[in-house]
């Protein structure tokens, strides 16, 4: 017997197995954080949401104008004996790349902050000569 599923109402059971599932794996988890970037007038702000990390977990480099944070945390062994029926609790390995504006930013005065589970990288643009027209006399 062929039974077909309706797309509208999911299968429950599925629901219910996927929501049960507990990850044992020990291999590192990839994902992208979630970012905001803001153009201010002489900044750009990137916000990354990474809550549960530490400072000392980020590596931020700067390869010409190609910007790029990562993260490890590494989560210790316990010897805990409970059996979770739901672990969502993790830390996750990420990598994110930015590129820049060519010649917009101020390499040389990036900062970075990390907060209450933000971490916040300032990245002052560059002083702009502003070019006035010149009219060229013919002689």
């Amino acid at each position: 017997m062929l039974v077909k599923r309706n797309p509208v109402l999911p299968n429950i059971f599925d629901n219910l197995l996927s929501e049960l599932a507990i990850n044992n794996s020990n291999e590192p988890k990839f994902n992208y954080p979630a970012v905001n970037i803001i153009d201010l007038e002489n900044e750009f702000n990137l916000s990354i949401a990474a809550p549960g990390m530490n400072k000392k977990d980020f590596i931020i480099d700067l390869t010409d104008e190609l910007l790029t944070i990562s993260a490890n945390k590494t989560t210790e062994n316990d010897d805990n004996k409970d059996k979770y029926t739901l672990k969502e609790y993790g830390y996750n390995t990420f990598k994110r790349s930015f590129n820049l504006p060519k010649d917009m930013v101020d390499n040389d005065k990036i900062k970075a902050t990390y907060k209450n589970g933000e971490l916040i990288i300032k990245l002052p643009k560059k002083e702009m000569i502003e070019l006035k027209p010149k009219q060229i006399e013919v002689k």
